[in-house]
C-alpha cells in the first residue's frame, strides 16, 4: 500500500503496516512478474545512503546560495525603493522571480529525470549569475524586475534537482532529516545575511548585494557539480512519469510537450495579468486584463496539479495545495515586514533585518522538531500546529502596522519561522514517498508548482495592495495592514484544508510502492 494502514477514525494502526511486510516479504514470486530492481536509495554499511556526503555538502551549499540571495534581497529593498522611485513595481520584484521560478521549475522537474541532475544544475546557476549581473546596474525599476525575472529562471531548476537529488541518493527514512539539514543551511544567512546586506548598501551600496553574489555562484557550482554526477541515472530507465502521474494515478502527457508548456505559460501569464491590474493598470484595462487572466490563471493550473487539487481533496491533492497556501500566506507576510519597520516605522533595515534572520533560524528548528515529531505525530498535526504559529507571526506584523513595538514583529515573525518549519517538510515528504522511480523531478515540480506559486501569489497581491494604496493616497502602514490581516485569511484557509492531508506520511520508497 502507498500509505499506513488507517483505522476509521483516520488514526494510524502500526500493527497492521508492521504485520504486512513479513509477509509481503516472504510471499514467493509469481510467473511473469518481473524481476526487482534494486533500490537507488540502498542504505551503505557505514550509514550513508545512495550518494555521499560531498552530495549532501553540496546540497547544503545550493540551498545556503539562495539563502543568501533572498534575504539580502528582502532586507535592502525599502532603500532600493527609495534609489529607483515608485511603490509600483515593489511587489514585482519579488512576484517576478517567482513567477519565472515557476517556468524554470516545470522545465527543470522533467529535465532531471530525462538528462540527470548536473545540465539542469548548471543550466540555472548560468541564468542565475545573469540575473545577479542585471539587477546589480539596473537603473531603473523596470531593469532590476527584469534582472530579477533571469534570476526566478534560473533558480526554478534548483528545487526540482535537490528533490531529485534527495530522492535518488538519500533513502525514505533518511529523508525528513535531509530537508531538516537543508532547512539549517538558512542558519548562516539567516544570521548574517541581513545584516551583512545591511552593511553592504550603507558602505558601498545595494547594487553589490547583487554583485558581490557572483564569486560565490561560481565556488558553489564548481563544489556540487561533481557530487551530482556521482548521483544514480533516473532508475526507471525511461522519461519519467508526469506530474500528475508521480502523485496520483491519473493519466497525463508528458511535461516536455509543447501543449504542457503552454498550459504552465498560460497560467504564468494569467496571474501576471492579474498583478499588473492591480500594481500598473486602472480603469478598463484593469478590469479587462482581470475578467481574461483569473479564469485563465485558474483552469491552467487545475490542469498542471492533480485532480482535485483547487478543492483540496483528501491524500495528495490536499497536500499540493496546503503548500501553495502555506507559501502564500507566510512570504506575503514576509515581503513587507522590512518596508513596513523601514518606511512605515521609520526604524532601521538592521532592525527589519533582526526579524527576517530570526525566523529563519526558528525555521531550521521548526524543522529538526518535525523529523524527530513525523513518525510520531505524523504531518497533518504538524502543518496544522505550524499553520497556527504562521498566523501569530502575521498578527504581530499587523499589530506593528498598527503601533505596536516595532521589536513585537522580531518576535512574532520567529515564531511564523518555527511554526512554517513544522510545516513545511512534512508536506515534501508525503509527496515525495508517493512518487514512481525515475519521476522523482517531475513529482517534485509538482509540488514546487503549488509552492512557488503561492509565493508568487501572495507577494504580487501584497504588492498590490500597497500600490493602490499609494495611488488611492493611503497611508502605507493602513496598506500593509491589508496585506497582513489578508495573510491571516490565507492561513485560516490553509488550515482547514490540513485536515485533509494524510495523518501519517507515506510509506513508499520511491520505487512506485
Amino acid at each position: 500500500p502507498r500509505f499506513a494502514p488507517l483505522s476509521p477514525d483516520g488514526r494510524h494502526t502500526p500493527h497492521l503496516a508492521r504485520g504486512c511486510a513479513p509477509l509481503a516479504a516472504g510471499m514467493p514470486a509469481r510467473a511473469g512478474d518481473p524481476p526487482p530492481v534494486p533500490s537507488p536509495t540502498a542504505e551503505r554499511a557505514d550509514g550513508t545512503v545512495g550518494g555521499s556526503r560531498a552530495l549532501l555538502a553540496g546540497l547544503l551549499l545550493t540551498v545556503t546560495l539562495m539563502a543568501l540571495e533572498s534575504l539580502s534581497v528582502a532586507t535592502v529593498m525599502p532603500e532600493v525603493r527609495a534609489d529607483l522611485g515608485g511603490y509600483d513595481l515593489y511587489g514585482w520584484v519579488f512576484s517576478g522571480f517567482f513567477l519565472a521560478s515557476i517556468v524554470g521549475i516545470v522545465v527543470g522537474g522533467p529535465a532531471v529525470d530525462r538528462r540527470g541532475l548536473v545540465a539542469p544544475f548548471c543550466t540555472g546557476l548560468v541564468l542565475f549569475s545573469l540575473g545577479l549581473a542585471v539587477a546589480g546596474s539596473a537603473g531603473s525599476m523596470e531593469v532590476l524586475v527584469a534582472g530579477r525575472l533571469l534570476q526566478g529562471l534560473g533558480a526554478g531548476a534548483v528545487p526540482a534537482m535537490s528533490y531529485a537529488a534527495i530522492a535518488r541518493g538519500f533513502a525514505p527514512a533518511e529523508r525528513p532529516r535531509i530537508f531538516a539539514m537543508l532547512s539549517t543551511a538558512w542558519v548562516v544567512p539567516g544570521l548574517i545575511g541581513p545584516s551583512l546586506a545591511a552593511a553592504v548598501e550603507h558602505t558601498v551600496g545595494w547594487r553589490w548585494v547583487f554583485l558581490g553574489l557572483l564569486p560565490v555562484v561560481g565556488v558553489v557550482g564548481a563544489l556540487t557539480v561533481g557530487p551530482l554526477g556521482r548521483v544514480p541515472s533516473n532508475p526507471s530507465g525511461g522519461g519519467g512519469a508526469s506530474g500528475q502521474e508521480a502523485t496520483t494515478e491519473s493519466e497525463a502527457a508528458s511535461p516536455l510537450t509543447v501543449g504542457y508548456l503552454g498550459r504552465v505559460l498560460a497560467m504564468v501569464g494569467g496571474v501576471a495579468a492579474v498583478l499588473s491590474a492591480m500594481t500598473e493598470l486602472s480603469g478598463s484595462p484593469a478590469l479587462l486584463a482581470v475578467v481574461i487572466g483569473l479564469p485563465v490563471a485558474v483552469r491552467s493550473f487545475s490542469s498542471l496539479v492533480p485532480p482535485g487539487t483547487l478543492r483540496a481533496a483528501p491524500g495528495i491533492p490536499a497536500t499540493i495545495a496546503v503548500r501553495g497556501l502555506l507559501t502564500w500566506s507566510f512570504f506575503q507576510t514576509d515581503a513587507y515586514i522590512p518596508l513596513t519597520v523601514v518606511d512605515g516605522r521609520g526604524s532601521s533595515t538592521f532592525m527589519a533585518g533582526a526579524a527576517l534572520s530570526v525566523a529563519s533560524v526558528a525555521w531550521a528548528v521548526g524543522s529538526w522538531t518535525q523529523a524527530r515529531a513525523i513518525a510520531n505525530r505524523g504531518p497533518r498535526w504538524l502543518v496544522g500546529t505550524g499553520l497556527v504559529l504562521v498566523m501569530m507571526g502575521a498578527a504581530s506584523a499587523l499589530g506593528v502596522a498598527r503601533g505596536a513595538p516595532v521589536v513585537a514583529v522580531v518576535i512574532g515573525w520567529a515564531v511564523a519561522g518555527y511554526g512554517v518549519g513544522l510545516a513545511y517538510a512534512p508536506l515534501s515528504v508525503v509527496v515525495l514517498g508517493s512518487a514512481r522511480a525515475g519521476a522523482e523531478g517531475t513529482a517534485a515540480a509538482a509540488l514546487q508548482l503549488s509552492d512557488v506559486l503561492g509565493v508568487a501569489v501572495g507577494t504580487g497581491l501584497g504588492g498590490g495592495v500597497v500600490a493602490l494604496g499609494e495611488s488611492g493616497n493611503w497611508e502605507l502602514l493602513d496598506a500593509v495592514s491589508v496585506v497582513f490581516a489578508g495573510a491571516i485569511l490565507v492561513g485560516m484557509v490553509a488550515l482547514a484544508a490540513s485536515r485533509r492531508i494524510p495523518a501519517f506520511a507515506p510509506l513508499g520508497t520511491g520505487a512506485g510502492s
